[in-house]
């Protein structure tokens, strides 16, 4: 071979080298993490996908997301996040559940977190503050406190002769569960209403509830915000229209599905942000340095159609601040 024909072909394969190592570099694994079924969730997948598509990042292309849905069995938590971070996967979504964020934030210092949460993330130990979260952990906080505050307050202007309310909380979903104790029992307090706290984990015990009704009927039912609930939105549903009880939910999916009213965070957006977020982080830039968003999206949905089976006149105080009526 003649010298210079060497060169080139040193030369060449010289310059092909890196295009070689980029084309043989993984594609990077985020795991993604709902409380809910993928069924009742897909819209928010969607959405976080969305976020993934606004930073250059397209599934399947060029990063690869791993779907856990719990579908309400928050104890395989543990087990879940600690498998993610044995196989090192690049980032760590858990886009609308507290209790994963905790659980991802136990597992690893080390792996990106991006999270959802409603309770305030420096008091649960997330970040350090929300301008700097300063750690591997960031996301977005969307105000339980207040939004279940407001929720009891709409749901007392929509039945003014309201007395008391069922209150019903999952406790497999400890985080969330004992916020929405804590924060629906001092709004409850401030606007004079009596709560009575009621639990369910399962199908059955969602059935159990409703039996018990027929012995102690309530005023009103307020549904605590819980994926294991909007999943069984249709059950909700079917059960209050034949036991004609008035129910409040934290999503707009449970008015559509035959709620009376929801009064909450608009979670698309809030998947939309985690997903902008984990492509931003997924292209170099640090938790540590990208503050904790805070929700601004909130939407009040009532279902008139429902209001009219149960008799229930909507005020029109009320109706001139409806985002969505469902007719």
């Amino acid at each position: 071979m003649k010298r210079r024909e060497f060169i080139t072909l040193v030369g060449g394969a010289a310059a092909a080298w890196p295009l070689a190592a980029r084309a043989q570099q993984p594609i990077p694994v985020v795991g993604f993490i709902s409380g809910g079924s993928p069924d009742a969730s897909a819209h928010l997948a969607a959405a976080f996908r969305k976020g993934l598509n606004e930073t250059g990042f397209v599934e399947g292309q060029n990063v690869r997301v791993e779907y856990h849905w719990l579908e309400g069995k928050y104890d395989q938590l543990p087990v879940l996040t600690a498998d993610l971070v044995s196989r090192r996967v690049a980032l760590i979504a858990t886009p609308t559940n507290t209790s994963a964020a905790l659980a991802a934030k136990a597992a690893t210092t080390t792996i990106p977190i991006v999270f959802g949460v409603a309770q305030d993330p420096v008091q649960l130990g997330l970040v350090a503050s929300l301008a700097r979260p300063g750690g591997n952990v960031t996301g977005i906080n969307f105000f339980g406190r207040e939004v279940s505050a407001k929720r009891l307050r709409l749901l007392h202007d929509l039945l003014p002769k309201a007395v008391r309310v069922a209150v019903l909380l999952n406790p497999a979903n400890v985080t969330s569960a004992k916020a929405n104790l804590r924060e629906v029992g001092e709004a409850a307090r401030a606007i004079g209403l009596q709560i009575q706290i009621l639990n369910a984990a399962t199908i059955a015990d969602i059935n159990a509830v409703f039996a018990g009704f027929a012995h102690e009927r309530p005023d009103a039912l307020f549904l605590a915000g819980d994926s294991f609930f909007v999943d069984r939105r249709v059950q909700f549903a079917i059960l209050m229209a034949r036991d004609r009880i008035p129910a409040t939910g934290a999503e707009s999916e449970f008015v559509k599905a035959g709620g009376l009213m929801s009064y909450g965070t608009d979670l698309a957006e809030t998947c939309r942000q985690v997903g902008n977020y984990a492509g931003r982080i997924l292209k170099g830039e640090k938790p540590a340095e990208l503050p904790v968003l805070q929700s601004t999206k909130f939407e009040f949905v009532i279902n008139l159609q429902t209001a009219r089976a149960l008799n229930i006149e909507v005020p029109q105080a009320v109706l001139s601040i409806v985002d969505e009526v469902i007719e």
